[in-house]
């Protein structure tokens, strides 16, 4: 189910799992667990279920003798009005049926919406489009835009915005830019700007690439404080390199 090949484990020669037929028995001598990971964003309830149904028939005779088994990620189980008992109901019926401890990866689906990557508009360039250049980078800061196409959403944008502006990096490579869109007014040098939806793979991804600064990390408490938890400075960028 994933969107893009690249992230497809049973794409084309994948490196990744084990074939079914290659799968003797045997195995079940020396491990007490599976792992199927076959979802990428799966918003629907009823297309896992299906695919619990295919495992449950398909690989009974090696479920039946599992400790547990996880069935990973890419389950968006917080996406708007997702049917959550429904999914419970089913996930509960398989372990039941194979006695059998089910795990799974919340991974994206818990840090939807969590975190935004708040940038600062440091110059603005017109070359028949007007970019707006931002003190950050996806080649440093967030790597799935950049890999996947995937345009980021910005906060401070509008729908019916008359004035047109590329989001673009301060890195040196052509092509960084963030995406396009549309504000109500002129974007103005130091205005700030949040790039929404920026938690996931965004820290595990971060490089420095040409020593671009890493961003800071705040949390926002329940009661509205805004707290620093950690910033980076040239020391760090300095320490990555193997240098004291």
């Amino acid at each position: 189910m994933a969107g893009q090949d690249l992230a497809n484990p049973t794409r084309a020669y994948s490196r990744l799992g084990v074939k079914q037929d290659l799968l003797d028995l045997s195995v079940l001598e020396k491990v007490e667990g599976f792992m199927f990971h076959m979802n990428c964003e799966n918003k629907d309830v009823d297309a896992f279920i299906a695919i619990l149904d295919h495992i449950s028939a398909t690989f009974s005779d090696y479920l039946n003798s599992l400790k547990w088994l996880s069935l990973g990620g890419g389950i968006f189980f917080t996406y708007p009005d997702y049917p959550i008992q429904k999914l419970a109901n089913a996930l509960k019926a398989f372990s039941e049926k194979h006695d059998i401890q089910l795990y799974l990866e919340p991974g994206e689906a818990i840090i939807t919406n969590t975190a935004d990557l708040v940038v600062s508009v440091i110059d603005i360039v017109e070359n028949e489009k007007k970019t707006a250049i931002v003190d950050s980078a996806t080649e440093a800061h967030r790597l799935d835009t950049l890999i996947y196409q995937e345009p980021a959403s910005i906060r401070e944008a509008s729908s019916t915005g008359n004035y047109p502006y590329i989001i673009g990096s301060c890195s040196c490579l052509a092509g960084d830019q963030f995406c396009e869109t549309q504000f109500d007014a002129p974007l103005q040098i130091g205005q700030k700007l949040h790039i929404m939806d920026s938690a996931g793979y965004t820290m595990v991804k971060l490089n420095w690439f040409n020593g671009l600064k890493m961003p800071s990390i705040y949390y926002q408490r329940s009661t509205g404080n805004i707290e620093l938890l950690n910033e980076y400075g040239y020391q760090d960028f300095k320490t990555m390199l193997g240098q004291k």
